[in-house]
Formats: structure tokens, sequence, C-alpha cells
């Protein structure tokens, strides 16, 4: 089987609950890769419906009554998609063929040094025999783009029919896994926050996930980490189990949308420095592993290690930022994420949201405690579910019905778990407040009380946006719109099309605004060193001997980031125009960050 090159050196991670359910659908048949969020299997079976109908499908309900609904749902949704995105490619061709404009259009959107690109605008500057030669090489060079799945490793509650647990396979992640495996795509799973055991342990029940007599995988494991040693391990822990990652997604621990998961000070430069030198090791050591593996299992066994790719996302907001870390770093794509909530075309987005996004400025975008996982949610003010949820708090109903219970985790009450944003949990830990209310000063009450309350519904709000865009009715308590933005889309102020932004990432037009906004490196910096500050405010009252250590760790390693960014703009030609600003901000962090004092343990 050979396999065609990806058309392009970018992919649009996946983004809430919906907000990128239906782009592979939007943006696939022009070679674009999106990722699928495949937890929430109401909003699955809703969209199953609409798209069914839209283009005219038959649509065959799956109901809650069913034995296996959750992974059935997912399959029957992939399915779809699978062939809503087949068919629009073949009509896409077709239509390049028989349109001159819709041709050039597409060769604008292409990167600039691509063969492809090239090779197209040849046959159209030659002009001889346009019809066929453009179809033969359409044919011959043209693949849509993947339908990759997302599953957050720990949105894996238990599940029960009235009060007996089901088997771990019905746990929601395990079914969503299953669901995928089970579809008619070739693409991947892309596993986001971190290690789940159990779940990575459910892979070897298929097949699909294994190379077959030609070493094709027909489906393929994504890793989405923060560094190496965290890829090293989890990736070594698969090939024990004669699974092999087939690409590592590095994002910025702050410098992104969704939940932040903040490293130890470690800056994105530095952690890609290290993939790139020690890309070798990584492959090699997974490849010996699997390979032991395999023989075990006595499955066949590939003479050499499988395909490997590093990508990257977070913060990325020009052409010059996604040529350097395709070049410096010889990653094989680079994540735009945020700036395409602006898109119409390739997200789902209701009209008042997207306002919200065009209208927002710098100080809107801040990393909250809103979610119910308890931790750092990147959030927008003035959306919808902030309003609904201050009202209910104002009216002394504080809570989320919790409809879904995907977020039902805590086992703190009972061993079927609750949502902290839901009433039921907020009402009994009010309670316990209440109880030791005459203890505490009215500032420190009212702190907790509030840490209590700000629990928003992520499983409810992440999905609205859709049923919004699509005039699909709500059903249930309002909860609004919640919207999970990095907060590099501060610099992007209106909505653009697909080709603009396409463009904009390829160098050939800007859709950014008139604010100044800063490199890429020094935003993440700043984030870190603002993230340093608040946990030295936080611990600073009662700090004990392991914070004061992490603290000085995180310190450490920020100083090396600035050292090594430093050292690299010194030696190299990156960043030409705005050279001398980054240098000097890099000498004033560095210069904050030596001033910055550690808490010291008092005896």
């Amino acid at each position: 089987m050979t396999t065609k090159k990806p058309l392009h050196t970018f992919h649009i991670p996946v983004m809430g609950l919906a907000y990128t359910i239906d782009s592979p659908i939007r943006v696939a048949q022009y070679g674009i890769s999106s990722v699928v969020s495949i937890i929430d299997d109401d909003l699955i079976e809703r969209m199953n419906a609409f798209y069914s109908e839209k283009f005219k499908i038959p649509y065959h309900e799956i109901s809650q009554k069913v034995h296996d609904y959750r992974a059935e749902r997912v399959t029957s949704y992939l399915n779809l998609m699978d062939t809503i995105v087949k068919e629009k490619f073949e009509k896409f061709k077709v239509e390049l063929t028989e349109s001159k404009q819709a041709l050039e259009n597409y060769i604008a959107m292409l990167p600039n040094k691509s063969e492809i690109k090239n090779g197209l605008q040849k046959l159209v500057d030659d002009g001889i025999a346009f019809k066929d030669t453009i179809k033969n090489y359409l044919e011959e060079n043209l693949s849509p783009g993947e339908i990759d799945v997302n599953i957050m490793t720990k949105v894996d509650k238990d599940n029960f029919v009235k009060d007996v647990q089901l088997p771990v396979e019905f746990n929601d992640a395990h079914a969503s896994l299953r669901g995928f495996a089970n579809s008619n795509l070739s693409s991947s799973v892309v596993l986001s926050a971190g290690m789940n055991p159990r779940l990575y342990a459910y892979f070897e029940n298929f097949p699909v996930f294994y190379p077959d007599l030609n070493n094709n995988l027909q489906k393929k494991i994504i890793l989405k980490v923060s560094d190496f040693r965290s890829a090293m391990i989890q990736g070594n822990f698969l090939a024990k189990k004669g699974l092999w990652v087939s690409e590592y997604r590095i994002e910025s621990g702050l410098n992104c949308g969704g939940h932040a998961f903040a490293t130890d000070g470690y800056l994105l430069g530095p952690i890609l420095e290290e993939f790139k030198q020690k890309k070798e090791q990584l492959i090699q050591s997974a490849h010996e592993l699997m390979v032991k593996a395999l023989e075990i299992k006595g499955m066949h066994v590939p003479d050499a290690p499988l395909e490997l790719k590093i990508t990257v996302q977070g913060g990325v907001g020009t052409a010059e930022e996604h040529d350097f870390l395709l070049e410096k770093y010889q990653v094989d794509s680079v994540g735009w994420g945020s700036p395409f909530l602006l898109v119409p075309e390739a997200t789902s987005v209701d009209i008042a949201t997207r306002s919200l996004l065009e209208k927002a400025k710098e100080d809107d975008f801040y990393l909250s405690h809103i979610s119910p996982l308890g931790i750092p949610f990147n959030a927008v003010k003035g959306t919808t579910n902030e309003y609904y949820k201050q009202k209910r708090i104002e009216e002394e109903h504080a809570g989320s019905s919790c409809p879904k219970k995907f977020l039902a985790l805590s086992k703190e009450y009972g061993p079927k778990g609750m949502c902290p944003a839901s009433r039921k949990y907020q009402d009994l830990k009010l309670d316990e407040l209440d109880a030791t209310k005459d203890s505490l000063t009215k500032e420190t009450f009212d702190k907790k009380k509030n840490s209590i309350t700000e629990k928003s519904c992520l499983c409810v709000g992440l999905a609205n946006a859709s049923y919004l865009e699509n005039h699909i009715k709500i059903k249930g308590q309002s909860q609004g719109v919640v919207i999970c933005p990095g907060p590099n889309l501060a610099f992007f102020d209106k909505e653009v099309s697909l080709l603009e932004m396409v463009k904009h990432i390829y160098g050939n037009a800007s859709v950014l605004g008139n604010k100044e906004r800063p490199n890429v490196i020094i935003n993440e910096l700043k984030m870190y060193m603002d993230y340093l500050k608040n946990e030295i405010n936080e611990f600073s009252e009662s700090i004990t001997a392991p914070q004061v250590k992490k603290l000085k760790a995180f310190k450490s390693n920020l100083n090396e980031g600035i050292d090594y960014y430093q050292s690299l703009l010194a030696s190299n030609s990156w960043f030409e125009k705005s050279k001398e600003k980054i240098v000097n901000q890099l000498k004033q962090y560095k210069k904050e960050l030596f001033e910055l004092n550690i808490p010291e343990l008092v005896n």
C-alpha cells in the first residue's frame, strides 16, 4: 500500500466537545486533518441524526436502551463522517477539473513549498489537455484529511445499571475507544491528559492497532505529551503490549486552549530540542520492546521500526512561527487550534460566542478554576455559561443538574461518583462549609464558598455551541456555552474564511488584528512567569519542603529555557525583523526571574 503524503503542514486539534465535532465534514476534502472528541455520545448521536438528514443518508437511532449504546453511537457517527468525507472529496476533485477558479483557490490554499502545489500550477500554466491531465494528477496526488479522534484518558467514569456496576469495558473512555476501533476509519486516536494504564491495556483487545503483514496499521495511536520523559514512559508502556505510538503530539503546557497542564517550568523550545535530539532513542526503545511483545503473542513482527511523527501545537500565530517550528525542530505538522474558532467553515461555534471571541481583548482571556477536574482551564470573560451559573448562585441554587455525568469522578460521597459542578455535590459541600462558618473569617469563608460554586458544567457547556449553531433543541437546565480558547486568540479579532486562514498560516496573507502580538516564545514565557508568581503567592503563608523544592526547580528550568532561547537567537537568523525586541524581552524576563524570591521554610 502506498501512502500519499499529507497535503498540509498544519492540523486542527480537538477543541472542546463540540467545536471540532464535525470539522472533518467541513474541511477534510481539502486535505486538512482535524480531531473529533468522541466522549459525549449524546452529542454524537444528535449530530448523527442532523448530518444523516442533511446528506439524505438513512438514520437509525441508537437509544440508551441498546446494550452497548455508547460504543455503537461512536461507531455509527464515525462511519457516517467517513461516508460523507469520501463523497465530498470525490465531488471536490470533479469541481477542480471543471472550474478554473476553484482550482486556483485550491492552489492558493496549499503550502508554498508543496510539490503538489507546484505541479498543479505548472499544469495550469501549460494548459495542455487541461481536464484529463488535471484529473489524473489529482487522482495520483490528492487525499482527504484525516478524521482523527480524541479521548481524554481521565474521562473514564464507571457506569452502572441501577446499583450494579458494569464491567470496566463499559467505562466512558473504554466504550469510546471500542466505538473507534469498530469503525470503518483508517486514522488515529489521540490520547490526552496523561496515562490511564487500564485504558492503555484495553487496546490489546483490538487487532486494528497491531501491524498487518505489510507493516501497516489500520488504526494508529497518537499521544499528546508535554515532555520527552512522559513520551518515553508512555510509549514504552504501550510497546510492551506490542502497540506502536505513531505520533507524539507535543503541546505547550500553558499556551494552549482547554485544560492547561503546566510543565515544571520547561519551555516549548527546549522540549522540542530534546525530542529532535533523542527521536532515534524513542524509536529504537519502543521498537525493541514491541518486537519482544509481538513475538510472545505470536503475531507478525515488523523487521524495522514503524514510522514515528513528532508534531507540535500551542499558541502559534504567524507563518514565521509556523515555519520556525517546522524547520528548526523538523516536526511533521503544527497544530492551529483557537484561531480556527473564528472560521465558520471549519468549526462549530454559535453566532453569539463567535462574536464574543472577535471582541475579546487580552485581559478577557484567563486561566480559570471552573473545571470539575481541578485542572486549570482556559476561559474567556462574558460567556453565557458564566451568566447562568452566577444567576443560580445568587438565587442560592448553585450547581448544575448534571444530566450527562461524564465528569462525575469524585467518589467522596459514594461509588457511583459525583461531579464537583453538580448541585448535589455543591449542596453537600456548602452544608459542610456552613457548619464551620463561625470558626472562619468572612474573607476565608467567601473564598472557600467561591471555590465550591465556581465549577462549571463542562459536559453541557462545551456541547451547546453546536446545538445552537445547527438549531438543534437544547434539553434541560439552561447552561449556556463554555468555550476554552488559548490566550493567543486575543490577537485574532475578526471572522475569516477558510482560504484566508490557510493563506495566513502559509504567509500569503495576514488575518491578525492591529494589536501588537508578542512572539510565541515570549507569550509562553510570560504565562510561565505569571504561573510561577501565582504558585509562590499560593504557598507563601504555609509552605512545605517539597513545595520549596518544586518552586526552585521550576525557577531553574525557566532560567535554563531563557538561556536556551538567548543562545538560539544569537546563533541563528530566526525572527530577523523582531529579533532585537525578542532578545530585549528575554533579558528583561531573566532579570525579573532572578529577582523573584522563592519562600524559605521557617524553622
